[in-house]
């Protein structure tokens, strides 16, 4: 048994049982992947993988068994490798973070801008997807972190904290009726069209319970994952808009009005994940905390080595 059948085993169940995309993702051939893997089958004693003739079709029961330990012991290597590459250059190497357009857009740039004058060696990159994408980057180790809202907490595999706190805001052209209410309503809300998120950003989840809750249908004119598309439109006089509070500012949008929404639809948490028992850089550490100040590397390390704490704000 070595590690290259073993890299082959996980690298086929990532290219959904193709062997030849296997092959070309770890810069091989074809056939040398399937006869490790046959190898490893016969000095196991089962078949890892079901199949139709020569093609894998999907893992055997004891298969799922073997890819969970195989997963196991490549992020032990992994890990491995990341402590030489720290230890042989603590203040450079590359760092990738994968986050939402909200996100990258109106939270992250003064982080970014912090980070990268105190680690002017460390390559940073930023990854855009959704909640459900973004998560499975870090799984698949193609990012090192995760940060989005509360639906990133609901994937195993994943450890998940608590950064800060936010609320959505209705924005409305200048002259809209909504400014002359003291206290908006889900009632006056929906009475006009709506240009909000699309269902898998920003906390969407928590709009659509609370006309649910109310048995109102709001009129969703137009959903986007960008809050500059869903302001655009409303300064066209398309509709009102909703987005999170950190997407809006007085200066950049002068020709539009926020209500605060905070009353109908809740408080929303953004989380930062990481991949269980993944080894984290220090710099990334220090990233973590420039976002969220309350995350110190103790406390992250304390809830990266499986204690279950409960860490809110």
């Amino acid at each position: 048994m070595n590690l290259h059948q073993l890299r082959f085993v996980r690298e086929a169940v990532r290219q959904n049982f193709n062997l030849t995309e296997a092959a070309k993702a770890l810069y091989t051939s074809q056939p040398g992947v399937s006869k490790a893997i046959i190898e490893l089958e016969e000095e196991l004693g089962i078949d890892i993988f079901s199949r139709h003739g020569k093609r894998i079709r999907g893992l055997t029961e004891p298969g799922r068994a073997v890819l969970k330990s195989v997963e196991l012991i490549m992020q032990e290597i992994d890990g491995l490798k990341q402590i030489g590459k720290e230890f042989a250059a603590q203040d450079s190497g590359s760092f990738t973070i994968a986050t939402t357009h909200t996100q990258a857009r109106y939270t992250l740039p003064k982080v970014v801008q912090a980070f990268t004058q105190k680690y002017p060696k460390v390559r940073l990159s930023l990854i855009q997807g959704n909640p459900k994408q973004i998560s499975e980057m870090v799984l698949k180790d193609q990012a090192d972190i995760a940060i989005a809202t509360e639906a990133i907490a609901n994937h195993e595999g994943l450890v998940t904290l608590p950064c800060y706190q936010w609320e959505h805001i209705v924005v409305v052209p200048q002259d809209h009726p909504l400014l002359n209410s003291d206290e908006i309503t889900l009632e006056e809300l929906a009475g006009y069209p709506i240009i909000t998120y699309d269902s898998a950003f920003t906390g969407r989840n928590k709009i659509d319970h609370a006309f649910a809750v109310r048995n109102l249908k709001p009129d969703i004119l137009l959903e986007a994952i960008d809050a500059d598309v869903i302001k655009t439109y409303v300064e066209l006089n398309m509709g009102v808009g909703i987005v999170a509070g950190m997407a809006f500012d007085p200066e950049r949008d002068r020709n539009l009005r926020a209500i605060p929404a905070g009353h109908l639809f809740g408080t929303n948490v953004s989380r930062v994940a990481m991949k269980q028992g993944a080894y984290l850089r220090g710099y990334v550490y220090t990233f973590i905390e420039l976002l969220a100040p309350v995350l110190n590397r103790k406390m992250i390390e304390r809830a990266m080595s499986g204690e279950k704490e409960t860490y809110e704000l």
